[in-house]
């Protein structure tokens, strides 16, 4: 084949989704910086006006027909940043440094759980990356890393709202933070809500739920968030230890 006539290879990338995509890697990056000087809720917040933005990236990508290989490596780097770096660092900075004040020892058992986090965060998107396409798109196999940072920053949230200081709360901060990071690397399989079980019409009373739903985010944010994350998080090994119990053996 004639090399001449061949039409010239695009090198472009697409703008729109990708600057989503950058507006939730700087908002990570940001939250990072909060932290370290020691303005926790932005921090917080920070991290959740990222999660909103992973969620809208993608979608946007496929109502507009502008999906890439490389808009899909750039979000998958975003978020290690957005919902594995920026969540361990804002636990640390909160609560997890406070260790070291007990023993050098425990001090390093702070900054592993922060590690830990962090690792387990990077291999539950390598997982997700290698998966693509062959597992069912109404579960995630493991809690998806934006629904773990959402359960690490609320936690921080709430306990700020309420005047609980990051040294008062070290001993439950590492609890946080593994559950968080074990979740993402565990087999369970955690609802994506990408398909809704009774299809594209949902019963009334579902919207009834979704206005409640908001107007306790509006009355109190970091507290509902925390619970909805919370929640979230326990529901797929709940729902795995309810099917083990119905399948034991019934003794007479």
């Amino acid at each position: 084949m004639d090399t001449a006539n061949r039409p010239p290879r695009s090198r472009g990338i697409y703008l729109l989704p990708n600057l989503f995509t950058t507006g939730g890697l700087f908002a990570g990056f940001y939250a990072i910086i909060a932290a370290s000087v020691g303005d926790y809720s932005a921090a917080c917040i920070a991290v959740v006006v990222a999660g909103v933005l992973d969620g809208l990236d993608g979608r946007i990508a496929r109502m507009t027909g502008t999906q890439s290989d490389f808009g899909m490596q750039y979000d998958s780097l975003a978020d290690l940043v957005s919902f594995g770096m920026a969540p361990a660092l804002v636990m640390y900075h909160w609560s997890l440094v406070n260790l070291k004040d007990i023993s050098p020892m425990a001090g390093k058992f702070g900054w592993s759980m922060a590690f830990l986090y962090a690792a387990c965060a990077a291999l539950r998107l390598a997982r997700f990356n290698t998966q693509t396409g062959t597992v069912d798109k109404r579960w995630f196999v493991g809690l998806a890393s934006p629904a773990a940072a959402a359960l690490m920053v609320s936690f921080i949230w709430v306990c700020s709202d309420n005047a609980l200081s990051g040294a008062t709360m070290k001993w439950i901060a590492p609890v946080i933070t593994a559950f968080a990071a074990l979740m993402m690397v565990s087999r369970f399989r955690f609802f994506s809500f990408k398909t809704l079980p009774w299809g594209d019409k949902v019963p009334f009373t579902a919207i009834l739920v979704a206005v409640g739903v908001f107007v306790a985010l509006a009355l109190n944010p970091p507290a509902m968030l925390f619970l909805i994350s919370l929640g979230y998080a326990c529901s797929a090994p709940i729902q795995w230890l309810w099917q083990r119990r119905k399948r034991a053996p019934v003794e007479d």
